[in-house]
């Protein structure tokens, strides 16, 4: 019979709770404005620049905060500039590539240098935002910035680093005692929290032109048919074969043995989308508060635009196989093979075995970021031929399924957890018979 933990006692249920009430914190902090805001002004602003730009872009990430120009507007979006950033340097900087291969200490040196920089850019860009909201107007023209000035803007700049370093340590507590990646996860609760406001879009629209439904429910076998394919290319993996010669462990000798080396089709997962977003994010923000024409040839990289999906497309490419050559060393994969006396059949063990590897994985990476670029791309076509507006774009979709079947595996792997070490270490409840009396 299985054995029944206590829920006090659930590693599992304590993560899941643990995780729950960090992103009820964090949505609390997303309504906290900063001070010296008009809200009406600012709310008028948001609903202009909703459709496009720069909140549609950085609200992804912050979950609606940069629609209030709340304290945690920056949200994740200034750890994941300084961790792009690390790791380009880290393949340029010998120094860092040597921190990456010292193992944990050489990663924690790597975590505390992007946690600085993050710091930095965090104060940099609250900055900028602050100097741009300055210049920004509400729709009845009025200023948003009730006093405008450089004390406003230093002090809305250490608010929203403060904010910003508040939700960089969540993401990591996350990570740590919670259920999956924290920083995935709190873009992953960003774009859930929206969801009903875009449920309720489409039903509002349905209420004021009824012949809008079928194309409401065009983009909902849609977005059905893009969380499928999703789901499956996240869950496809190219099993290498593997064979294992005879190996003598004491004074026995093994027999020989055959296994696989599983290859992710998109290695790069969510990463290489969330990266590519990321950068694009700037055009943006310059085209959402600069009105002058010198930031009109800008606009053309606004989502679902030419120039942005053609840059988006190279950006997701690059990244795809940046991340991967990173997660993945077929050298060291080979060498280890060598050392454990085990062989791919037909191909010869070291420089042959690491040159195939290589080979799989970059058609592997080539087509995983062909599917990821569809994934995003395509929704704003689809939305643009059914005459509808999809508020949810493909980098929402792609980041909400990646991060759900992420947690999914992680929750499978506690309750097997859990499972072996009742077996291992059982409870003293367990150990009794089911059918044994209690002594006098």
């Amino acid at each position: 019979m299985p054995v029944k933990v206590p829920w006090t006692e659930n590693v599992l249920f304590k993560r899941i709770l643990f995780t729950v009430l960090v992103l009820m914190i964090f949505r609390l902090g997303v309504h906290i404005p900063v001070p010296g805001v008009d809200a009406k002004e600012l709310a008028s602003f948001a609903d202009q620049q909703a459709s496009g730009g720069l909140l549609k872009i950085f609200n992804m990430f912050s979950g609606g905060a940069l629609s209030h120009f709340s304290v945690f507007s920056l949200a994740v979006m200034p750890y994941i500039s300084a961790s792009i950033i690390m790791q380009l340097m880290t393949v340029v900087v010998p120094t860092l590539e040597q921190f990456q291969k010292e193992g944990g200490v050489g990663r924690q040196k790597i975590t505390r240098i992007t946690r600085f920089l993050s710091i930095i850019l965090a104060f940099v860009q609250g900055y900028l935002l602050s100097a741009g909201l300055e210049a920004a107007r509400g729709a009845t023209g009025a200023m948003i910035v009730i006093d405008p000035g450089f004390s406003f803007r230093i002090f809305s700049a250490v608010l929203m680093t403060t904010g910003a370093v508040f939700v960089m340590w969540m993401g990591e507590q996350i990570t740590d005692r919670g259920i999956g990646n924290g920083i995935s996860i709190i873009i992953f609760a960003g774009i859930a929290a929206s969801l009903p406001s875009t449920a309720w879009f489409f039903v509002d629209m349905v209420r004021q032109n009824s012949g809008a439904l079928l194309g409401i429910l065009g983009l909902l076998v849609f977005c059905i048919f893009v969380v499928f394919c999703v789901t499956f290319f996240e869950q496809s993996y190219r099993k290498i074969p593997v064979h294992y010669a005879k190996r003598v462990v004491g004074r026995r000798v093994t027999a020989p043995q055959t296994s696989h080396l599983p290859l992710k089709v998109n290695m790069s997962g969510i990463m290489a989308a969330i990266f590519a977003s990321t950068i694009l994010a700037v055009p943006a923000t310059l085209t959402s508060f600069g009105q002058s024409a010198q930031s009109a040839w800008l606009a053309d990289f606004m989502p679902g635009r030419w120039l942005y999906n053609v840059v988006f497309v190279l950006l997701g490419v690059f990244f795809s196989f940046f991340y991967a050559s990173i997660v993945f060393k077929p050298d060291d994969i080979a060498e280890n093979l060598k050392k454990q006396n085990a062989y791919i059949p037909g191909i010869r063990p070291g420089g042959e075995t690491s040159e195939a590897l290589d080979t799989v994985v970059t058609r592997l990476t080539l087509a995983g970021s062909f599917y990821m670029c569809l994934v995003v791309v395509l929704p704003s076509f689809v939305s643009g031929a059914l005459g509808q507006q999809l508020n949810l774009g493909g980098t929402s979709l792609l980041i909400v399924v990646g991060v759900a079947l992420e947690s999914v595996r992680q929750v499978s792997a506690h309750l097997a957890s859990q499972r072996y070490d009742s077996l291992i270490f059982p409870t003293e409840t367990s150990l009794r018979s089911p059918t044994a009396k209690p002594s006098a």
